[in-house]
């Protein structure tokens, strides 16, 4: 204990933050005084890991939580990567670094240290004029030629959370051996009194935000543009954005819902504000119903990522990821958009099938947009977990907001002809069979729970899942010639289904990924395909569980 109140001690004496000096404080008066010291453990139990992520964690003081301390830190040692890299601000956009925030608690804050860092070690930073999506300051570090870029946000995480993710100049967030090279700069940093902090930078104009929009809005080509439409931002930072882009490309305004249109860090309406969540589209969906609306569109908090939902014979129900992959990456072949099409291992593979017949090269990477967005020749990338990258010349990331404005075009172009984004998928599912996709996702509180069971998954595996024969297992741990190396287990199943079992990289949750194919009979119609499809899907789920011990 004694090492732990030490340790604790100096980590307050070195914290710049009043707030998170008095929360350390507390916790240590409270141990000294013979309390619990598990939480004041458990904020010293290690540090937020700088990896491919950049930063996540839950607010709070000391080096195993989110604060100003960390950040610093973190940015001190971005700074020294950058400089070794011969990126020293010379006048030039070469030698600057760009940083963006969401609306979540303490982002600004953490945006600002950042810029004073940069600035101190002596480069250039550019701060984006207020809260705005992610992907706006994806396509700021291109359109202006930055050396690296910083957005701060926990995308959809639970609000008690932030993150501090890193680009570099090409646009894209890092990756191996990037990230661990800034890592070893930010353990090298020394005590927080020595980062020589400078000014706050340059504050860009709204100019940056208007070129975005309308490089956006330029995506969209003449046509229909009767849509009755329902959007949330999720308490986010989208909604300004998507609203500003939709009336540039023709569309009347959205029917928005009104308790999720303003940003809010509480994310007081939804669980978790996160559309792929339960509960979290309900308003969306109900708001769709009173007003008969064609299609409900939503954000995540930093509108990164597009969720969306249509109506049904049973009322509205939400499209899943691989589905707006899907028709998306329909909308771009048949405008004849030309280049690779690539998707996460964890995605369906009917992209793959639907590349194939438009006769355009196929990728698979591992989970991410920073993998997606290196592909060489990208045209269109996605993964489930509702990232959609449309505009790789302009934004190599996965952006909500592009994504949104072509399901947009594509559903106003489906009703001018008497049909529904269903409709399409249905002509999908008959071409090339029907791609049935679902997970199975575990929270844990103790991570070595997911450590146990990808343990059990490998000492232990599984000679069929659902009663369907494993006809091959790829450990990715070991690596292959496409794909780098990480903790996952792909199992390729008979009738060419498949399932993927993995850690999250940015929650305590292990994720399990299913699909089935089922073919399409003509006598049947697609409908009796999408029962089996359920029964099947619901085998593998109860298939893997049982495996994994979960």
């Amino acid at each position: 204990m004694t090492d732990l109140l030490t340790a604790a001690r100096a980590w307050a004496a070195d914290d710049p933050d009043p707030q998170t000096r008095a929360e350390l404080e507390q916790a240590i008066a409270a141990v000294e005084a013979g309390g619990d010291e598990a939480d004041l453990a458990d904020r010293f139990a290690g540090t937020l890991e700088f990896g491919t992520a950049g930063l996540r964690g839950a607010l709070g003081a000391g080096p195993n939580r989110m604060n100003r301390v960390v950040v610093t830190r973190a940015a001190a040692g971005l700074a020294a990567y950058l400089i070794e890299q011969g990126l020293k601000d010379t006048g030039h956009a070469r030698g600057s670094v760009v940083i963006g925030y969401d609306a979540r608690h303490n982002s600004d804050v953490f945006a600002r240290d950042t810029a004073e860092v940069m600035t101190g070690a002596g480069l250039r930073a550019y701060v984006l004029p207020r809260p705005l999506p992610t992907p706006l300051l994806a396509f700021a570090i291109r359109e202006l030629g930055c050396a690296a870029g910083v957005m701060v946000t926990a995308s959809h995480n639970p609000p008690q959370d932030n993150g501090y993710k890193v680009y570099l100049g090409d646009g894209s967030q890092i990756v191996p051996p990037a990230d661990a090279e800034i890592a070893s700069r930010i353990a090298a940093v020394g005590a927080l009194a020595d980062v020589p902090r400078g000014t706050g930078g340059t504050v860009l104009e709204e100019e940056i935000v208007d070129r975005y929009l309308d490089t956006v809005a330029e995506l969209a080509e003449d046509g229909p543009r009767d849509l009755d439409l329902v959007y949330t931002p999720l308490h986010g930072v989208g909604g300004t954005t998507v609203q500003r882009v939709l009336e540039a490309a023709g569309f009347r305004e959205p029917a928005v819902v009104v308790e999720q249109e303003q940003p809010d860090p509480e994310f007081p309406t939804v669980a978790f504000p996160n559309p792929e969540e339960p509960g979290a589209m309900d308003l969306a969906m109900a708001l769709a119903e009173k007003h008969g609306a064609d299609l409900v569109v939503a954000n995540d908090p930093d509108a990164d990522r597009c969720a969306a939902a249509v109506p049904g014979p049973h009322g509205w129900r939400m499209l899943r990821g691989d589905e707006v992959g899907a028709l998306l990456a329909h909308a771009l072949l048949r405008r004849g958009k030309h280049g690779t099409y690539a998707c996460s291992i964890v995605s369906s593979s009917l992209l793959g099938k639907m590349a194939a017949a438009a006769g355009q090269p196929y990728a698979e990477t591992l989970t991410g947009f920073k993998w997606i967005g290196r592909v060489p020749g990208l045209a269109f990338g996605y993964e489930e977990a509702l990232g959609y990258c449309v505009d790789p010349e302009h934004v190599k990331d996965k952006d909500g907001v592009s994504a949104l404005l072509l399901l947009c075009e594509l559903a106003a172009e489906t009703k001018a002809a008497g049909r529904t984004l269903v409709d399409v998928l249905d002509d999908l599912a008959r071409e090339h069979g029907l791609h049935a996709t679902d997970q199975l996702s575990v929270r844990v509180t103790d991570l070595g729970e997911i450590a146990a069971a990808m343990d059990r998954l490998r000492t232990a595996p599984p000679a069929e899942i659902g009663g369907l024969a494993v006809e091959r297992v790829d450990d990715l741990a070991a690596g292959s010639p496409d794909l780098p190396p990480t903790d996952g287990l792909r199992y390729r199943l008979a009738d060419g289904a498949r399932v993927v079992v993995r850690p999250s990289g940015t929650e305590p949750k292990l994720k399990c990924y299913l699909e089935v194919v089922v073919p399409v009979h003509p006598e049947d119609g697609v409908d009796a395909a999408r029962i089996a499809a359920v029964g099947r899907l619901d085998a593998l789920r109860d298939g893997i569980k049982a495996a994994a011990g979960i």
